[in-house]
């Protein structure tokens, strides 16, 4: 090849002028790593001459010297180092001793030298590790803390510090240096897990520690529970101490200097307070690793109170005073009562009240009691008020042998509470066998009550105070349905029967019934049909609706609900119909087709009218050419005055009528249409 390469430069010296330099590859400094007790090449190529001297030197160091193509060689330590054919140079079983920078040299008789340059990198596996420190712990303040890493084989390329996984730079804080890491200052923050992580091309250790950094006591937190300036004589409370610290501080406490024993984690439990234990408690605190201490002070004040909070009322006093309460008893000393709206000198203590003759300005007033203490000052409040509207209730029972009990309650919201009074057909209503009224007068109980006798009647309460009365009536009714609907599921086995009931009506029970097949059930499939309604289902007062199932989607059945009063049964709801749409029999087409002329002939009629009113609107008028005029006149025998009168009635089921009956003449002049209802049209025309 460099015969050939030779040839190639005397060709191009002799045809092209131009002559072959030597040249060597690479030319730049070269990085080469190597595992230890491997082989490892230096490589490099040349051009432009075919038989250069090599000299490769270590350093300053000559330490292989070689004529490529000719097998003498110079000063090569061949247990080592293996000269190659192109200037190359092998290291076998290189060691970490041959770390260093590599040149080579390459020069040609009346040629100019060339060289290159290399860096060898020898690694061993990196071994026997460990991370140590240069004290058991760091504690808060100190000069510094140093941590270092050992290896017992191998060395690191690259060395990063992490704290809690996040790497470390260098720092104010932080100094790296070599294999330490010095935290300069440590702070309990510095506390956590340190990593160094050694790798080099061939492998990597990463080793942890962690760090506690010893601090306070520092920060302290004195409590009293429960939180409150004042405590009251035989309530319990705990006074707690703590710091932080690292350990944590340990904690004694002292009650105008003596030692108290704690209740235990530093806590002291004093229960069932006395006045001879307000004073002054100390808390010691110290670090049992540094030695430092902290002690804090905390006073604690015991009184009586009176307990809870006060309670304000208000009456009535002989029918038309009111009689404002305040009550908050006991205390050391007791508590000063006063209601400041209603007078402002006033006051008494533990049970205070006030009677005020003009109660009608005090409807909706908000009437403060101001409750005073040494160790609480607190209010309590009430508002009057009239009795306002209110809808009274009714509620129907029926025992087991079936005699019916009414009750109708009316409570109106009132302060103070309102009495009631009930009334019927003008007379005062007593309690006596037949009516009964509650302790708090706003219930009244009709025993034994008849839907078809007087008990069917109004009856008025009347709620009463000092600031104002109101009234409602209720006015039984008998058992009744106001309305009523069915619905169908979607697979049209089940239909929902619901319906509602006036708020008054007095109702113990209903009766679900229906006319039509009997329902299906797994045990009788075979269906009877019943032309008769009867009783399917017996639901209580409080119900709503009710599903019925077993239902045939061929069928027609006919449902209705009938209400009950004990043994009195009020009128039957609505029948509804379920079951297959019925359509339109022939008769009813035909009488739909015959009025469709009819139809047309309105409509004509229609455009005339709008046709003339804008012709008769138009000014000037003149005259205009005789010609063929139409008009059409539509008559009906039916009066205004009968129109719409009462409700909507239903359409009428045309299966059961006639087609209506249509007369119609033609004449030269004109065409009548003359039914059998009374409504005819007729359509004429001649010369104007």
């Amino acid at each position: 090849m460099q015969t050939l390469f030779s040839l190639i430069c005397v060709l191009l010296f002799f045809t092209a002028g131009n002559v072959c330099y030597l040249s060597i590859s690479p030319t730049g400094p070269v990085s080469v790593e190597a595992l230890a007790s491997t082989n490892v090449t230096l490589g490099v190529s040349h051009a432009g001459v075919s038989r250069p001297e090599v000299m490769w030197f270590m350093g300053d160091r000559l330490i292989a010297r070689w004529t490529i193509g000719d097998g003498s060689l110079s000063g090569v330590d061949l247990d080592v180092l293996k000269p190659e054919q192109d200037g190359s140079l092998t290291f076998r079983n290189v060691s970490l001793s041959y770390n260093g920078t590599y040149t080579v040299e390459m020069t040609q008789i009346g040629e100019a030298k060339v060289s290159a340059t290399f860096d060898l990198f020898v690694y061993d596996i990196i071994k026997n590790t460990s991370l140590l420190t240069d004290s058991d712990d760091a504690v808060e303040g100190e000069a510094k803390f140093t941590l270092f890493y050992s290896t017992m084989r191998g060395e690191a390329k690259e060395v990063r510090w992490f704290f809690n996984g996040l790497q470390v730079k260098n720092a104010s804080h932080y100094s790296i240096a070599g294999k330490k890491l010095t935290i300069n200052q440590p702070r309990r923050s510095d506390a956590g897990r340190y990593s160094v992580l050694l790798t080099n091309p061939f492998s990597n250790e990463t080793l942890h520690r962690n760090i506690t950094v010893l601090y306070g006591p520092d920060k302290p937190v004195l409590k009293v529970s429960p939180t409150k300036a004042v405590f009251v004589s035989g309530e319990s409370l705990f006074l707690s101490c703590q710091a932080e610290g690292e350990p944590a501080p340990s904690t004694s406490w002292f009650f105008n200097g003596e030692s108290i024993a704690p209740s235990g984690s530093g806590t002291v439990h004093l229960a069932d307070l006395k006045m001879s234990q307000s004073g002054v408690y100390t808390c010691v605190m110290v670090n049992s690793r540094t030695k430092a201490t902290l002690q804090r002070n905390l006073t604690v004040i015991i009184y009586e109170a009176p307990s809870g909070g006060p309670a304000c009322s208000v009456q009535t006093v002989n029918g038309a005073l009111l009689q404002f309460l305040c009550l908050w008893p006991g205390g050391a000393p007791e508590a000063q009562l006063s209601f400041p709206g209603l007078s402002h000198n006033a006051s008494g203590y533990a049970n205070y009240s006030i009677t005020i003759n003009d109660t009608q300005r005090l409807h909706g007033q908000e009437i403060i009691c101001k409750a005073e203490h040494p160790l609480n000052q607190t209010q309590c409040s009430v508002i009057p008020r009239a009795p306002v509207g209110f809808l009274p209730v009714i509620l129907t029972s029926m025992s087991e042998d079936e005699r019916t009990t009414v009750v109708i309650h009316c409570s109106a919201e009132a302060t103070p509470e309102a009495l009631v009074r009930w009334i019927k057909n003008g007379d005062r209503l007593q309690t006596g066998s037949k009516y009964q009224i509650s302790a708090n007068t706003t219930q009244l109980f009709i025993h034994d009550f008849n839907a078809t006798s007087s008990d069917l009647d109004t009856y008025t309460c009347t709620a009463i105070n000092p600031l104002g009365n109101t009234t409602a009536d209720s006015t039984l009714l008998g058992p009744q349905i106001s309305n009523s609907s069915v619905f169908l599921s979607d697979d049209q086995a089940e239909v929902t029967v619901a319906w509602h009931v006036p708020l008054t009506s007095v109702i113990t029970g209903f009766d679900i019934q229906m006319k039509g097949p009997e329902l299906s059930s797994p045990s009788q499939p075979k269906r009877n049909i019943m032309t008769d309604f009867h009783t399917i289902r017996l639901m209580p007062a409080s119900t709503r609706n009710t599903t019925v199932s077993g239902i045939d989607p061929e069928s027609t059945y006919y449902f209705r609900i009938i209400p009950k009063a004990g043994r009195t049964a009020g009128e039957p709801s609505e029948q509804h119909r379920i079951g297959p749409a019925a359509g339109l029999s022939g008769a009813s087409i035909a009488a739909v087709a015959a009025g469709i002329p009819c139809a047309v002939l309105l409509l004509l009629v229609l455009l005339g009218f709008i046709y003339c009113g804008t012709r008769a609107d138009r000014s000037p008028r003149y005259p205009v050419s005789r010609a063929v005029e139409k008009v059409v006149v539509c008559r009906s025998t039916l009066k205004p005055q009968n129109l719409l009168r009462g409700r909507l009635k239903p359409p009428p089921e045309y299966r059961l009528q006639q087609v209506p009956h249509l007369s119609i003449t033609i004449t030269q002049s004109d065409a009548s249409f003359v039914f059998t209802d009374g409504f005819s049209c007729v359509f004429s025309h001649g010369a104007a």
